[in-house]
């Protein structure tokens, strides 16, 4: 590439200088985000030691900051401080609300503290990248952040020196085969947890939208690919709360809480709230789906967005106790959404 068209190029203006989001600059020069951090020459952008357990617990005292999770289709941005932080071997949890987050360590290769010119103050940022040099999380700070923490984290994890990037895309995932549907229907109608529903994809080798093929009409129900809109705006003017979670490999981001504000901006569907953002292109939803999975309090309540994949982009819940039954209004919305997708 020439200088013109690689800001990382001796003698080019910096990526910062393009107004371009970092990530959309990247894919128009064919990198991953990662890389063009990795590329940058100047003080800018400082890599870090990554060590996840330990980064993690170092951010409660930048106080508070912005977390953003994303994937291709939805970006989820939530305002608070971290804490409450818990590590087991393979997963990590912050459950300090409104910061609420599930970590998947073994899928982090790079992280680079990040602090960049602009016209309102510097942007400084903790962020952390995949396998493929795709963000996992990027923690930004605010203006009330404590920018000696943030220094102090800068030197504390500041990598030793720059090593090349493991970094490559990921090979395209065959489409699961279930091993026997009808075991996997019996274990399903037995589950008492929501959450023994990831192990038992595991046991039988299936994704999450292959399972949700296998299973019949009672607990699964085509919703229409608008549905999310529908769903914010009926939230929005019942003020009832709702959950939603917006993930990739390495983090899974939750909002629990009402939605108020909700507009669309082109191919956008957006929640601009206090403290709590959301982004959601419905151009990219190719399916969407009413999910009911039985609990020991009945059955739970999922509305689950896919793009053209079949990956998942966003599930969204209704706020519950987690020892009691869903919201009866909740279950009243999503029935709502399945009868206006059949008239």
């Amino acid at each position: 590439m020439d200088t013109l068209s690689d800001p990382n190029a001796p003698g080019a203006a910096p990526f910062y200088a393009t107004g371009k989001r970092s990530r959309d600059l990247a894919a128009e020069l064919g990198l991953s985000e990662a890389a063009l951090l990795a590329g940058h020459r100047g003080p800018e952008v400082v890599r870090l030691r990554l060590d996840p357990k330990a980064l993690v617990e170092a951010l409660p005292a930048l106080g508070e900051v912005m977390a953003l999770t994303r994937n291709d289709a939805a970006v989820h941005e939530k305002v608070g401080t971290f804490g409450q932080i818990r590590f087991g071997p393979e997963t990590g949890l912050v459950l300090n609300p409104p910061i609420d987050l599930r970590l998947f360590p073994r899928h982090w290769r790079v992280a680079f503290a990040v602090e960049t010119p602009h016209e309102a103050g510097p942007r400084r940022s903790v962020q952390i990248f995949d396998a493929a040099g795709d963000a996992v999380i990027k923690v930004h700070l605010r203006a009330t952040s404590n920018l000696d923490a943030f220094e102090a984290l800068c030197t504390r994890f500041a990598a030793p020196k720059a090593e090349p990037l493991d970094i490559a895309p990921y090979p395209a995932v065959a489409a699961a085969q279930a091993g026997d549907p009808v075991s996997f229907r019996a274990e399903f109608s037995q589950m008492r947890d929501v959450h023994e529903f990831f192990p038992l994809l595991r046991r039988h080798g299936l994704d999450r939208r292959s399972a949700l093929g296998l299973l019949g009409r009672d607990h699964v129900q085509e919703i229409g690919a608008l549905a999310a809109t529908r769903l914010l705006q009926d939230a929005s003017a019942t003020g009832l709360p709702i959950m939603c979670f917006v993930g990739n490999r390495g983090c899974i981001q939750i909002h629990s809480g009402p939605v108020e504000t909700i507009r669309a901006m082109g191919p956008w569907i957006n929640v601009v709230d206090p403290g709590f953002n959301l982004r959601l292109r419905e151009d990219r939803v190719a399916e969407a789906f009413a999910v009911r999975k039985p609990t020991r309090h009945g059955d739970l309540t999922s509305v689950e967005l896919y793009d053209a994949r079949a990956e998942l982009i966003t599930q969204f819940f209704g706020v519950r106790r987690e020892d009691g039954p869903e919201d009866t209004r909740w279950r009243a919305l999503v029935a709502r959404l399945g009868a206006r997708f059949e008239d």
